[in-house]
């Protein structure tokens, strides 16, 4: 399927979808299902780095968080305008003022993918485990400077207000819904045309054997940045949107750690070998803890990514893809 025609699909779909959620005529059902969208935006950024490439990245909620505080940032800046700007500045100021949410995704993008680039210079001649620990260390580095850093809330938060309705959607999060529905779309057109691209040869080699492919002259380090750029960018925008959604930020929210579990956890249910994985793990996983903490609770969120992980890892270890690839080369009915 081209391109073209692939994004075409994924419109209609999510248009469908849309449509059903708005005829259900249940806040609840766009709430659970813009953490559903979120989460595939967060696996399918994750799994450019850690399965296309083979590194695994500890520090997700990191980046997660930076799109969330630039968006607190943004609106601190909006409720304080008398404050910081001067009187000749003011009402330019106040006609910019507030940024428009979809502004605010693609300065988190840009926030983001720059971290993510130095990130990828000082960390990726590191390999292995040691890569691993030196993401985690970045999001426990990043984490201390948001709690002292009393513009965005520090340690004690920062609420953000959102608008009740929104012309032409009404609730404020059918609003966050289509926002994030894009953003799915655009990180599964990216994900997919890496895959398909030399670019995704190149990732591949370098998760295959890193040495034999610098040895072939791949240019393993520029591939790596590449990596980590794209992977941190959609990071940041799924975060952009969250202190609109939540309405209250504070960096043990911001950082959860479950954002970087689920991240890790649903491509390598789904499968990290292609686009299709993070999407069919996120969609699995995220609906099995939506509905779980609607049932039981939340706290057993992580319950529900622990016994999965342990039975897929025994059960299919190249995830829900690879296994559907092993019954169909088989002969097998699926």
């Amino acid at each position: 399927m081209r391109t073209p025609a692939f994004i075409f699909c994924q419109a209609v779909v999510a248009g469908a979808l849309y449509l059903a959620f708005r005829y259900i005529n249940n806040d609840y059902v766009f709430f659970a299902g813009y953490t559903v969208l979120q989460f595939i935006v967060l696996s399918t950024a994750w799994n450019i780095l850690g399965g296309y490439c083979g590194y695994v990245n500890f520090g997700s909620a990191g980046f997660f968080a930076i799109g969330a505080y630039s968006s607190v940032f943004f609106y601190t800046v909006s409720q304080s305008l008398d404050e910081l700007m001067p009187e000749w500045l003011l009402a330019p100021m106040q006609a910019i003022f507030p940024l428009p949410l979809p502004l605010l995704i693609f300065i988190a993008g840009i926030f983001a993918g720059l971290v993510g680039l130095g990130t990828g210079y000082l960390t990726l001649r590191l390999r292995g485990v040691f890569f691993a620990i030196a993401t985690l260390a970045l999001a426990v580095v990043l984490q201390t400077f948001i709690v002292n850093w009393s513009f965005v809330g520090g340690s004690r938060g920062a609420y953000v207000i959102p608008p009740n309705t929104v012309p032409v959607f009404g609730p404020y999060i059918q609003y966050l819904f289509v926002l994030m529905t894009a953003l799915v779309v655009l990180s599964l057109t990216i994900a997919r045309l890496i895959e398909r691209s030399r670019l995704g040869y190149g990732f591949a080699t370098i998760r295959d054997d890193e040495l034999a492919a610098e040895a072939c002259g791949v240019p393993t380090l520029r591939l790596k940045l590449i990596a980590t750029t794209v992977s941190g960018a959609l990071m940041g925008m799924a975060g952009a949107t969250f202190p609109y959604y939540i309405g209250y930020v504070e960096p043990g929210s911001a950082f959860d750690l479950s954002y970087a579990v689920n991240s890790i956890a649903m491509p390598m249910i789904g499968g990290t070998t292609s686009w299709a994985g993070p999407l069919i793990g996120a969609i699995l996983l995220g609906t099995l803890q939506q509905v779980a903490t609607v049932t039981i609770s939340s706290a057993v969120n992580l319950l529900i990514v622990g016994l999965l992980l342990i039975g897929f890892v025994i059960i299919a270890p190249s995830g829900i893809v690879g296994l559907w690839q092993k019954w169909t080369s088989k002969g097998l009915p699926a």
